[in-house]
């Protein structure tokens, strides 16, 4: 049971930091303001980097990586293209990345309550995602 729920988690854990680096793409070449460019840079970089040791640990447990539901990334796209078709500002941007690291927090805690006999690192990797995410989440306000 442990093993499983660690590779559930892990796989979760796997497809949401792969979403967070493709919406960060979405919107990276829309962004005015420097500061709020290299912020983005760098999360993407965490998510990236996270992402690598996720990989890692579901080759060590012989199994697959999960990428996100085309559903989630068709969804995301579509809100995307259409806010910033409406309003292409920095502001907007920050709403969008916000509802995002929002909607990665809530999935991630349902994730670790849900798969509770995972192992304490894939526990720790989720914890740092949603770390990751929360920080985010906070230096972004600047730009609401």
């Amino acid at each position: 049971m442990e093993k499983d729920d660690t590779i559930c988690l892990l796989k979760e854990c796997d497809s949401g930091s792969k979403m967070a680096v493709t919406s960060i793409d979405e919107v990276l070449e829309k962004i005015q303001d420097s500061k709020l460019k290299q912020l983005l840079s760098e999360s993407k970089d965490h998510h990236e980097k996270l992402g690598n040791e996720i990989h890692n640990l579901l080759i060590q447990y012989q199994s697959e990586e999960k990428d996100p539901s085309a559903m989630a990334k068709s969804m995301s796209w579509l809100k995307t293209n259409m806010k910033i078709g409406m309003s292409n500002s920095d502001a907007t941007v920050a709403d969008l990345i916000t509802d995002g690291c929002n909607m990665g927090v809530k999935s991630l805690n349902k994730y670790l309550n849900q798969y509770k006999t995972a192992n304490q690192t894939a526990k720790d990797i989720c914890n740092r995602l949603i770390g990751i995410e929360e920080e985010l989440c906070k230096e972004l306000r600047k730009y609401l």
